[in-house]
């Protein structure tokens, strides 16, 4: 099968899950790509261990599809190895504040005087040109200072997501940003910077809002996972357990207005329109909570579903292990890893491309699994290899 981006070499200096995802999606697409860390390991690699060693849950996860090598860029001996590297790479990814890009040698004007087209994917918290460039962050401060987390919960209490969104949601523009460098490449022979900020993503998808804000100056506040915009939008508790119920529209409505058999709803001028109902959804979401309690999980979302309302019950961990619509298209991908009694459940490319689709070739690299023929590969001999070891270049 053909594989989008084989013969693209890609070095991923990236951290944590920004970079790193980067250049996942891009090795699943037929990249090569090296993952290069720190000599004792990279903090990202030991996030929620799974197995003695310490690999954690992430690092399997964004690892996949990877070479592994070791490395310090920052002694004389590692600035020569990146170089040698970079001579041979198409993309560089990393995501570190620009100040230490330009200590590592990985900024532009370094990396195009050794590959004058190399495309470098930088990430960092904020991006460059302001105030908070050189600041550092994680996908929480994103949540934080979009106005994600101020509509989130509750006046009394902000609350920031459990899934790192804006990490996840930064290496997928970022992965999008390299491709489109990558095909400009190919009509002019140029490559260039491609920009992604952890900010920059959390604004553009609190944008919305802000614009909202703007224009009428609503000043909303939080109302936990009740919608403003639309009802009946909620989450309700069952006789034995949560739903989740969302609509938009008036057909919608419509729907939900009918199968309580109650349609005296569309005729109130409180609920004329998504923006009405959303102003009075405490009372729509009261009514469907007393609807809720009196029947159970299934009986919710089988009476949803034959309206044709959407919803969905909420879902632990383990729940998402046992689900059948995951386990029939074979959303999580079985990956063995050594110290791991049983291959572990990988999420597949999350885009499904019809004729040249990502694929998981192989599990994450062990530390520094891959840096003996890497460096073969750069011309290092076994004696030289021997000796950067002793000196923990590698």
């Amino acid at each position: 099968m053909s594989k989008v981006l084989e013969g693209i070499r890609v070095l991923d200096f990236g951290r944590y899950i920004a970079g790193p995802y980067c250049a996942t999606l891009l090795a699943d697409l037929g990249a090569e790509v090296i993952r290069i860390e720190k000599v004792s390991g990279s903090e990202d690699r030991f996030v929620s261990p799974v197995t003695e060693a310490g690999d954690g849950a992430m690092f399997l996860q964004l690892g996949r599809n990877k070479l592994g090598m070791t490395l310090n860029p920052m002694k004389a001996e590692g600035r020569e190895i990146v170089k040698k590297l970079v001579a041979t790479a198409d993309v560089v990814v990393a995501n570190l504040p620009p100040d230490t890009l330009t200590a590592m040698g990985l900024d532009y004007e370094s990396l195009t005087k050794i590959k004058p087209d190399v495309v470098l994917t930088m990430i960092s918290a904020f991006g460059r040109g302001g105030p908070y460039s050189n600041r550092v962050g994680f996908d929480g401060l994103g949540q934080a200072m979009s106005g994600n987390m101020y509509m989130s919960g509750t006046p009394d209490q902000p609350v920031k997501a459990y899934a790192p969104f804006i990490d996840f949601g930064t290496a997928s523009l970022s992965a999008f940003g390299t491709l489109a460098a990558l095909y400009e490449r190919q009509k002019t022979g140029n490559g260039q910077v491609v920009e992604g900020a952890l900010f920059n993503t959390a604004l553009t998808m609190m944008n919305a809002t802000a614009i909202e804000q703007h224009a009428l100056n609503v000043n909303r506040k939080a109302t936990l996972n009740r919608s403003q915009t639309s009802a009946p939008a909620d989450t309700l508790k069952t006789m034995d357990g949560w739903v989740l119920v969302q609509t938009v529209g008036g057909p919608l409505f419509e729907r939900w207005a009918r199968l309580m058999g109650e349609e005296q709803w569309l005729d109130d001028p409180r609920f004329r329109d998504d923006i009405s109902r959303g102003n009075h959804g405490e009372i729509i979401s009261d009514r469907l909570a007393k609807w809720c309690a009196e029947r159970t999980t299934e009986e919710v979302l089988h009476e949803m579903e034959t309206a044709r309302i959407p919803a969905g019950p909420i879902l632990s961990p383990q729940d998402v292990l046992n689900d059948p619509h995951i386990a029939a298209k074979g959303l999580f991908h079985p990956i063995e890893f050594p110290g791991l009694p049983t291959a572990v459940p990988i999420m597949k490319t999350p885009v499904e491309l019809s004729d040249t689709p990502g694929e998981i070739r192989h599990r994450a690299p062990t530390l520094g699994e891959h840096t003996e023929s890497i460096l073969h590969d750069l011309g290092y001999t076994d004696a030289e290899i021997a000796e950067l070891r002793s000196q923990r270049v590698i």
